[in-house]
């Protein structure tokens, strides 16, 4: 399983949201490169970058930011936020991102991605994020009528990269994840899963581990790792040999 430390990108500097309210943002570090090589120094093999401000505007917002994270580190990056266009997934793929992750986008213009993934093989995922089990789109500010379940399936023979699932009442709320739910959406699709939100410990990922072959192949860590609850290396390690 592929471990991915989130930088939440606010103004410019590295935050961390509470289940995505942007009113609840705790910052920890304004140099996000300086962050990105901690990662990179401590074994980390990707990164997961969200332009906070982007996902609310519908374009990016922090560009400047993910520029100074990839002339910092020689991991991939995949990155989402206000990812909404052609020429934006195009500019950021040539710029170095490895991957985008379109959220909104999914939602609200699934032929876009579609013809992303045509474009821009395996550089491609969907970022389906949930409040009740239902999409929560533009920054989590609204919730749509659209099961998460049915959106992952929507895309099954697109060529998706990966759907990164995230639980929204979970993320930033060091609660554990909503590892049923992450397992279930699963074993339903065929299309790799990357768990996100609310790892808290070592335990929580073990718990995620345990569904990889059912394919969960990654794990988003943020909060836990700012906070000191979870050791990168010891996460590392975990994740790779259990």
């Amino acid at each position: 399983m592929i471990l991915f430390p989130a930088i939440d990108l606010k103004d410019g500097a590295c935050v961390r949201l509470l289940r995505g309210r942007m009113e609840d943002a705790t910052l920890y570090n304004r140099d996000p490169a300086a962050q990105a090589r901690s990662f990179e120094a401590a074994g980390a093999e990707w990164l997961h970058i969200v332009d906070l401000d982007g996902a609310f505007a519908g374009r990016p917002v922090n560009g400047d930011a993910v520029k100074s994270i990839l002339g910092a580190v020689k991991i991939p990056v995949e990155l989402g936020g206000g990812i909404r266009d052609m020429a934006r997934i195009a500019a950021w793929l040539e710029a170095g991102v490895a991957r985008v992750v379109l959220g909104t986008a999914a939602l609200r213009d699934p032929a876009l991605v579609r013809a992303a993934c045509k474009r821009f093989p395996e550089r491609v995922a969907v970022g389906i994020d949930a409040r009740g089990g239902k999409v929560a789109v533009e920054g989590w500010a609204e919730t749509s009528d659209m099961a998460a379940l049915n959106l992952a399936r929507a895309f099954e023979d697109a060529g998706v990269a990966a759907i990164v699932y995230t639980d929204v009442e979970r993320d930033g709320a060091l609660e554990g994840p909503n590892v049923a739910a992450t397992a279930s959406l699963a074993r339903s699709i065929s299309t790799p899963v990357i768990a996100s939100g609310g790892i808290a410990s070592l335990d929580d990922l073990a718990a995620l581990k345990e569904h990889e072959s059912e394919g969960i192949v990654g794990a988003i860590l943020g909060r836990s790792l700012y906070d000191g609850r979870v050791d990168l290396a010891q996460a590392l390690a975990l994740a790779k040999d259990g």
